[in-house]
């Protein structure tokens, strides 16, 4: 039984000359050697030294292409798996080697020709009928489509493989760019080059919120990602480096996330544990949600997150009777007192960024000094207070009972 060709028909059937194998035989090797000229001289991707070998591989393989079609004449019921192995096989070494598939297209294409040429010379030679030379060129063509199927799906299933093996190797660059304790310089630099990364002088982690939309997880390339972590993450070469006009927009696309400090290769924990604070900080509405916010932008109220604990036990002795009046007044007076202080102790700015009057915010100074004996006055602990009223306000103690 004759197999089917990969569009459902099958060989021609039904005999041939008899004569027609061996008349073919005696012009095999001629037909072989001029097939491999022309490869040579009209595929350029064979005829140089640096693909002697994978040359030398498709010659062997046009030769017992042409020995198996002869044979199929004689034969027609031929099993041809082992000539699609062949071309699986070659179709596989074309994506290994980085190429795409047309290489070995053309040189399927030149032989065609070739052999056609030559029916077509020994037929009106020989005075084969019309019947046998079409019944001859469909067969070699049927052939043909067949082998190029098979280079096709070896071509297919190697990509497949090497891309799983690619992005492997990415997964492990990126874990060890987070670890802690780092691998060092030389491990990620090795990592880098089985994985085909460009090491940069530095990165930034970004943090992100689970389920980040499909869309929007289309990045460049170099950056690496990390879906599927219980706080996916990104790592992004050189973030404040030039040429990064395409990484932005796409982080802008993913909304909510927290861009950890710069850092060099070594320190990628230190960039992702930052940016998975702020993004605490997001979660719990002390920082914008929505859009992307940079470590670098919040560093008091991540400051005072990574000592919350501390500053919430001592907050009572730093800010003293303020955390004992009601919210109404306890929250418009910590808010302003933190103002001023941010203001350079200027009431007339800080009036305008409280959108209050000037006056508002003195007589809010003054009653401040009322209730702490002028505690606030000369503020040697100035960055303490800062720290304490910044944790205040921005954590919404300052709206909450006492």
């Amino acid at each position: 039984m004759v197999s089917p060709l990969p569009n459902g028909r099958r060989m021609p059937q039904g005999p041939m000359p008899a004569e027609l194998p061996d008349l073919l035989r005696q012009h095999l090797q001629a037909a072989v050697e001029e097939m491999e000229r022309e490869i040579r001289d009209q595929v350029p991707e064979y005829a140089g030294d640096d693909d002697g070998e994978y040359a030398l591989r498709v010659e062997r393989t046009v030769s017992e292409t042409v020995a198996f079609f002869v044979d199929s004449v004689d034969h027609p019921d031929a099993d041809a798996r082992h000539l699609t192995e062949l071309y699986m096989h070659l179709g596989e070494l074309e994506a290994r080697q980085g190429r795409g598939l047309e290489p070995l297209q053309n040189a399927m294409r030149v032989s065609s020709q070739i052999a056609c040429r030559r029916f077509i010379k020994d037929a009106y030679r020989l005075g084969w009928s019309r019947e046998t030379l079409g019944r001859l060129t469909d067969s070699l063509f049927m052939l043909v489509a067949r082998v190029a199927d098979a280079a096709a799906q070896g071509y297919a299933r190697e990509q497949g493989q090497l891309a799983s093996e690619r992005e492997r190797r990415r997964e492990r660059l990126r874990d060890a760019l987070v670890a802690e304790p780092s691998p060092g310089h030389d491990a990620i630099a090795d990592l880098a080059i089985a994985a085909r990364w460009d090491p940069p002088r530095s990165i930034g982690l970004v943090a992100l919120p689970a389920g980040a939309p499909a869309g929007a997880r289309i990045l460049p390339p170099a950056v690496l990602a990390a879906w599927d972590a219980p706080v996916p993450f990104l790592v992004v070469p050189d973030p404040e480096g030039p040429g990064q006009d395409r990484i932005w927009p796409a982080l802008r696309r993913l909304g909510t996330a927290a861009i950890g400090p710069t850092v060099p290769l070594t320190q990628g924990a230190v960039s992702l544990r930052w940016a998975r604070h702020a993004l605490t900080l997001v979660e719990r509405g002390l920082l914008p949600a929505g859009e992307p916010v940079r470590c670098v932008d919040h560093i008091a109220p991540l400051a005072t997150l990574a000592a919350e604990e501390l500053v919430g036990a001592t907050a009572a002795a730093v800010l003293g009777p303020l955390l004992d009046l009601a919210p109404a007044r306890r929250q418009p007076l910590a808010e302003t007192l933190l103002t001023y202080l941010q203001s350079g102790d200027n009431a007339v700015v800080a009036a305008e960024r409280l959108h209050i009057h000037e006056q508002t915010v003195r007589y809010r100074l003054r009653r401040i000094a009322e209730l702490t004996g002028g505690r606030f006055s000369g503020l040697d602990d100035r960055l303490d207070v800062l720290l304490m009223l910044s944790w205040l306000v921005r954590s919404g103690r300052a709206e909450e009972p006492a």
